[in-house]
């Protein structure tokens, strides 16, 4: 019996031994294998603080702030123009003369009449006086002048009509009239339009109308003009919804200098609601998995995984609300192959984010 228990014995002293001699080489290896595994090379930026701009993105359309369509209100032969297709005019400035000579001499002979009738009239009240005729009489004499009057006021008329001028300070546009040509009354001429400010039409979703009131500044891009910015003021705020688009109407003034737009372009809108200062970081820094948002931090040599609430996003910009500090050094490349507790080397390479006015290199 004693044999079997000193077999035993010595059997789980072997067992023992060799576990610890397995247990002691795995922890060699394991510890080897980390002091082999080189760190990962990062680039870093620290978040800064900037203006950011809570906006909506609409597509609108161009409109002349004044716009016209210059017609004539009577008949006749063109005997002057002055309708240069984009040649900017002053209000009272002549554009369209049209042969009056008929008006004219039709206002002489009611100048005639008014003077002949004023001269009656007055002889008329002298022999009043002696009771020489009736105050019937007088009466209708007055009459006759006032006729007069108001007949000279209508042929007045008549005559500047043959006048067209400016309405007001503005850009002509296309005209197919000619000298000589014979016009008729509501034919049009040509259009004038004022081009300094535009007015710019378009329509905000409905569930951002708590948030719009007018002086909201409104920034324009057009793609015949890529390069250049056009920025106006929020103006006008219609009082309705549209029922089928569910969205507000509303209209702001832009700036157009050089009267490079023109009324009926369209127009890709971004209305600024508010702005305040917050921290952005590179959109690139910001690692997505489910429903988390999270960014890899550099401290001390080590990548530590910082969950993050952000808020507006920018061109290659994003606002972080929470989770950063400006003192965090934010891991921007290498850090999709990065866990947390992982070894890194902060390179400094500017062309990291290019164009990026926030890369910096952190050390240690």
């Amino acid at each position: 019996m004693w044999k079997q228990w000193l077999i035993a014995l010595v059997f789980a002293v072997v067992a023992a031994g060799a576990a610890v001699l397995y247990q002691s080489s795995d922890s060699g290896q394991q510890a080897q294998n980390n002091h082999e595994q080189p760190a990962t090379v990062v680039n870093t930026v620290f978040p800064e603080l900037d203006t950011v701009r809570d906006v909506v993105k609409a597509v609108g359309s161009l409109r002349a702030k004044h716009s016209v369509e210059i017609t004539t209100e009577v008949s006749g032969r063109v005997v002057a123009l002055n309708l240069k297709s984009g040649h900017r005019v002053k209000r009272g400035d002549v554009l369209v003369q049209l042969d009056d000579r008929q008006v004219r001499a039709d206002l002489q002979v009611i100048e005639a009449q008014l003077a002949d009738a004023r001269r009656q009239l007055e002889r008329t009240e002298q022999l009043r006086l002696n009771n020489s005729v009736s105050q019937a009489l007088v009466d209708e004499l007055r009459t006759a002048v006032d006729v007069a009057k108001a007949q000279r006021l209508a042929v007045q008329v008549r005559l500047e009509n043959h006048r067209i001028e400016a309405p007001f300070q503005g850009v002509v546009g296309l005209s197919d009239v000619n000298i000589g040509a014979y016009v008729s009354p509501g034919v049009s001429l040509t259009t004038l339009d004022t081009t300094d400010q535009m007015e710019l039409n378009f329509a905000i979703p409905e569930r951002f109308i708590g948030e719009v009131h007018t002086g909201q500044q409104v920034y324009g891009l057009s793609p015949a003009f890529p390069d250049q910015t056009f920025v106006g003021k929020l103006s006008e705020l219609d009082t309705r919804i549209n029922e089928l688009s569910r969205a507000l109407p509303v209209r702001a003034l832009i700036d157009n200098p050089g009267g490079k737009l023109r009324p009926g372009q369209f127009i890709s809108v971004t209305l600024t609601l508010r702005e305040r200062q917050g921290l952005v970081v590179p959109e690139q820094a910001i690692m997505i998995r489910g429903s988390d948002q999270y960014v890899f931090v550099a401290e001390d040599g080590i990548a530590r995984r910082v969950l993050v609430k952000l808020g507006t996003r920018m061109p290659g910009m994003v606002e972080v609300v929470e989770g950063l500090t400006a003192e965090d050094a934010v891991i921007v490349t290498g850090q999709d192959r990065l866990s947390s507790g992982d070894h890194v080397d902060v390179a400094d390479d500017k062309n990291a984010i290019p164009g990026n006015r926030f890369l910096r290199a952190v050390g240690s």
